[in-house]
């Protein structure tokens, strides 16, 4: 077959543009036009630019107008000579700088999608410990009590259950001065004399019930968050309803500034206070944004998920966990050797309890609370797991307790004139001594381990914003971070208090 001497290099010989066993042996029209028209639409859309024209030569058209002209030859049936003008050699193939998907600019600052490599790390991950739980089942045998659940030794924690429920009387209490205070029945100063008296018995008296009996650790610990939680709470109450008295007096007698406004008028009602008592929140307001209904499957849904997240970390204590810490030695006595390989033992399994309770509480529990009482903001976390530098992780990992934090205290320190720093150093503190409380209480040791690995947090966020700035481009705080808190830090505490309290047991047999 003669070469034609047309400059498009159109096919002249109508034998083969007839032969249909040709046909099927090239790509039809209609076939290349729709791949060459996805990958200018990829094109296009990448780089924001239309298709580029050869201005050297007249005859030379733009990708989008051949992929236009092949697409109108679609209702002609298959015509190889439209080819002739599709994605021609003249037009640029590389428009612009572009990294690939999987380089540090477009995984940090996520402008590209890994949805497909996350899916791959499940698959592999239920993969490798899936064949990790057989292993251990046909080693170890099956680990968990009959009484995990539910034991006799659960009787006896009855008095931590009536504790529990008379810890319904304080904010009665608080609503009660409140509405004094409203009626101005009773001066300012008594009225916050009465609160810190209500908000520190809230907490004492839980303490002094668990530490006068012998009650199982995770009833003390449940008695004690509940406790914590209900201080916070009645803190934020007070703590509003008095700038809300502030406010308003000082509208009446017009000392306020012009522009000063109040988000909510100064009102007592017990059931403004009832519902933020029950809320996924512990910052008071006399009203929070509603969503219009309750969906109930989807509340269905989460409850099931609960339930098996929580068998999965019951299972994880039982069968891995109890086994690692019952076969190892105080972590600051014997060798060091030992000692490390025994943290870097419980360190994985510990990190998927750790995960396992995070997706519980601050998700699933949380959310569905919030569903059935309606409650809109459902900002219980952000992306902490991005966090660069340990005073992000602060930030985003508990947004009720980091907006309590902000709100009744580090803004206060402010106002009153303390300097940043040392306002951040209080906050740490006052997490780190409700930490000990809410473990060292259940275990009735006092050594300090909680409250001195959370105030090990303040040289870790000078050191991972050093990190950070050295290394602007990076993770090395996040992996820092990682490695710290998850890796280090949660397996030696928990070898800590566990050694802690087996010689406080032998002690006391």
């Amino acid at each position: 077959m003669a070469i034609s001497d047309d400059p498009h290099g159109a096919v002249r010989n109508p034998k083969v543009l007839n032969d249909s066993s040709v046909l099927r042996r090239r790509p039809s029209a209609a076939s290349v036009s729709g791949f060459f028209e996805s990958s200018a639409t990829v094109e296009s859309e990448s780089s924001g630019e239309e298709s580029v024209k050869d201005s050297s030569s007249d005859d030379s058209i733009s990708s989008d107008q051949n992929i236009a002209a092949a697409n109108s030859d679609q209702n002609r049936g298959p015509d190889i000579s439209s080819i002739k003008f599709t994605y021609r050699p003249s037009v640029p193939a590389h428009r612009r700088i572009k990294e690939s998907p999987l380089s540090s600019d477009n995984i940090f600052r996520q402008l590209q999608s890994h949805a497909g490599l996350f899916n791959l790390c499940i698959v592999v991950l239920v993969a490798v410990n899936s064949r990790l739980i057989i292993e251990n089942l046909m080693k170890y045998g099956w680990l968990i009590k009959t009484g995990f659940w539910f034991s006799s030794k659960s009787l006896r924690d009855w008095p931590l259950f009536m504790c529990c429920l008379s810890l319904a009387i304080f904010p009665l209490a608080a609503f009660i001065v409140e509405k004094l205070a409203q009626r101005k029945c009773i001066y300012e100063h008594i009225v916050v004399l009465l609160h810190i008296i209500i908000a520190t018995t809230a907490v004492l008296y839980p303490i002094l019930v668990i530490l006068r009996c012998d009650s199982a650790f995770v009833s003390g610990v449940t008695l004690m968050l509940l406790a914590c939680i209900v201080w916070l709470k009645l803190v934020s109450y007070a703590h509003t309803n008095y700038d809300l008295r502030a406010l308003t007096n000082s509208i009446e007698k017009g000392e306020a500034l012009p522009n000063t406004h109040m988000e909510y008028a100064y009102e007592v009602s017990f059931k403004s206070l009832a519902y933020f008592m029950v809320a996924p929140t512990l910052c008071y307001q006399p009203r929070y944004p509603r969503t219009p209904s309750i969906r109930k499957g989807w509340v269905l849904r989460q409850f099931v998920k609960l339930i098996i997240f929580t068998g999965v970390m019951g299972f994880i204590i039982e069968q891995y966990i109890n086994p690692i810490v019952k076969n190892s030695q105080h972590p600051f006595k014997g060798n060091i050797l030992y000692a490390i390989e025994r943290v870097l033992k419980l360190s994985v399994p510990n990190l998927y309890v750790w995960l396992c309770m995070f997706y519980c509480f601050f998700h699933l529990w949380l959310n569905i609370l919030a569903e059935l009482l309606r409650f809109g903001d459902r900002e219980f976390y952000k992306d902490w797991w991005n966090a660069r530098t340990v005073e992000e992780y602060w930030r985003m990992w508990n947004m009720p307790v980091h907006k309590w934090m902000i709100r009744h205290l580090y803004f206060p320190c402010l106002r009153t004139g303390i300097p940043k720093g040392a306002a951040v150093l209080i906050a740490f503190m006052v997490s780190a001594l409700f930490h000990e409380l809410c473990i060292a209480v259940p275990c009735h040791i006092f050594k300090l381990w909680a409250f001195s690995g959370i105030m090990f947090q303040v040289p870790l966020v000078l050191i991972t914003n050093y990190l950070q700035n050295k290394f602007s481009n990076s993770m090395v705080g996040n992996m820092f971070f990682w490695f710290t808190f998850c890796i280090l830090g949660q397996p030696m505490c928990v070898l800590l208090y566990y050694h802690d309290l087996m010689n406080r047991n032998s002690k006391l047999d």
